[in-house]
């Protein structure tokens, strides 16, 4: 993956817009993947699901209580990529507190197909997701790479998390400048 690019891909995303009014003040709006990346250092984190206990529990929250430590690494932004649908990611990090970390919805699992890291979860009845993997990347390019070992389809993960904690994708970028 190191020296890869990212995929470029639109997301499907609904933004807050007062304009609308009423009670749900949202518009849909395409985001390029080629525009949140360019010219940026990112630290990127995947996880199976929005709502599922390690990435509500875990991963996500400490990427929320890292990130000003990221942006005085130098970091631009931290995203979360998962394969949840706009209304989904954002209920969620209401659900989580979330005002830092962009939730971004990969429902159509477009990037996580073109990443190489989209799995089954049948065995609990998600269908597809991701698996658990963060990176570092500077201007479109993938420079820094973590991964939960055993990837499959199989469901035969005890659901990894720990090459894809956040502390190693901050002492990566602390040791790595851009």
């Amino acid at each position: 993956m190191i020296g890869r690019h990212i995929p470029e891909v639109t997301l499907k995303t609904r933004i807050r817009d007062e304009s609308i009014g009423g009670d749900n003040p949202f518009r849909w709006q395409d985001v390029h993947t080629a525009d949140l990346f360019k010219g940026k250092r990112i630290v990127v984190f995947s996880l199976p699901g929005a709502f599922t206990p390690t990435c509500s529990n875990e991963q996500c929250p400490a990427f929320e209580r890292l990130y000003d430590e990221f942006k005085a690494a130098g970091v631009d932004e931290v995203y979360c990529i998962s394969v949840n649908d706009a209304f989904v990611m954002y209920q969620w990090g209401k659900h989580l507190g979330v005002k830092k970390v962009q939730l971004l919805p990969d429902g159509s699992a477009d990037f996580t197909r073109r990443m190489g890291m989209l799995i089954r979860k049948d065995h609990v009845g998600f269908g597809e997701r991701s698996w658990r993997y963060a990176m570092v990347v500077d201007d479109g390019l993938i420079k820094a790479w973590f991964e939960e070992p055993g990837i499959n389809d199989e469901g035969l993960d005890d659901d990894p998390y720990g090459e894809t904690r956040p502390e190693r994708a901050l002492e990566w970028v602390k040791t790595n400048p851009a």
